[in-house]
């Protein structure tokens, strides 16, 4: 397991506070809808910076730290990219407005960061005190891949989900939304309204996208700060990916697949790590090919299906 010095992790956390700042309090301090030039700007702008953060960690640590951060960050993006159409989902059962939908991917990126700290800091150590877990990680994963490749859990159905069963039993509500408030004084005392629902139904989906991430890239790393900094540059540019990708997810239909192949190779290699350990440059070069081949696919399948249509 890497040890980094106090410095990195303060130096990181400041870069981190920054980006956020500049992001949701300076740019978008209003929650507004990004234009596509906007949203792409500011997502080309993360992925750079993600990427000279993996230069950064190759001229500091070395090779093979580098080649880990970058494994980590494509597989942490193609399950953010996956969660994005889960989000998408869910505005479109709550018919949330468009002006509004900004204002749930604010807070649900924030909550995003904090649940994934918490969760990679406890799977280190679980990871640290029972070595078995890995196992337990290995097969999560390769579960949860066949499903999705199957498209088990691809339909939204917010009635069936616990903590929106606890919120309506137990928290009146208004009938419709109130402008960009989540919690509005009625009749009946404070109420909450359906913009509170939909920011929980995120926070809940981007909980169990981490159940699947972490373990996904603890088969990678067993680096805390490795693990966390990955997550942390596929999450920070979501908000602005989600506007990038909204017109056109229905574009990459293999996608969800590739995601899907994904998590089952990096399960099987969790599984078998014991038996035979695959070089970090060739677990990133499948990984890359997965997904890559996975978009190729998608785009050419959208144009013979447009000649088609033509």
């Amino acid at each position: 397991m890497g040890v980094h010095e106090p410095a990195v992790w303060i130096g990181f956390s400041a870069l981190v506070v920054g980006l956020l700042v500049l992001d949701l309090g300076v740019l978008n301090r209003k929650s507004h809808v990004l234009s596509f030039r906007e949203a792409l700007s500011w997502s080309t702008g993360l992925v750079t910076l993600a990427l000279l953060f993996g230069v950064f960690l190759w001229m500091r640590e070395g090779t093979q730290t580098a080649l880990e951060y970058y494994t980590g960050y494509i597989i942490e993006l193609s399950l953010s990219v996956d969660n994005l159409f889960v989000f998408l989902l869910i505005f479109q059962y709550f018919a949330v407005p468009a002006e509004l939908q900004p204002r749930i991917l604010k807070w649900g990126i924030l909550g995003a960061l904090v649940m994934r700290a918490i969760m990679i800091a406890l799977g280190a150590l679980l990871l640290q005190q029972f070595t078995w877990i890995i196992y337990l990680f290995g097969g999560i994963l390769i579960i949860t891949g066949i499903r999705m490749f199957r498209g088990s859990g691809d339909r939204i159905e917010p009635d069936r989900n616990p903590l929106v069963r606890l919120v309506r039993r137990f928290v009146p509500m208004v009938d419709g939304y109130v402008g960009q408030k989540f919690i509005v004084r009625g009749i009946r005392g404070w109420m909450a309204t359906p913009l509170l629902l939909v920011l929980l139904l995120v926070e809940w989906s981007d909980l169990v996208f981490a159940i699947d991430s972490i373990p996904a890239i603890f088969a990678v790393t067993r680096d805390p700060f490795i693990v966390y900094s990955s997550n942390v540059f596929a999450i920070l540019g979501l908000r602005a990916l989600f506007f990038v990708l909204a017109g056109m997810m229905d574009r990459f239909e293999y996608l969800k697949p590739g995601v899907a192949a994904i998590l089952v190779f990096v399960g099987f290699k969790m599984l078998f790590n014991g038996l035979f350990h695959m070089p970090t440059v060739v677990s990133l070069a499948v990984i890359v090919g997965i997904l890559g081949g996975s978009v190729v696919l998608s785009m050419r399948k959208t144009r013979l299906d447009a000649r088609g249509g033509a």
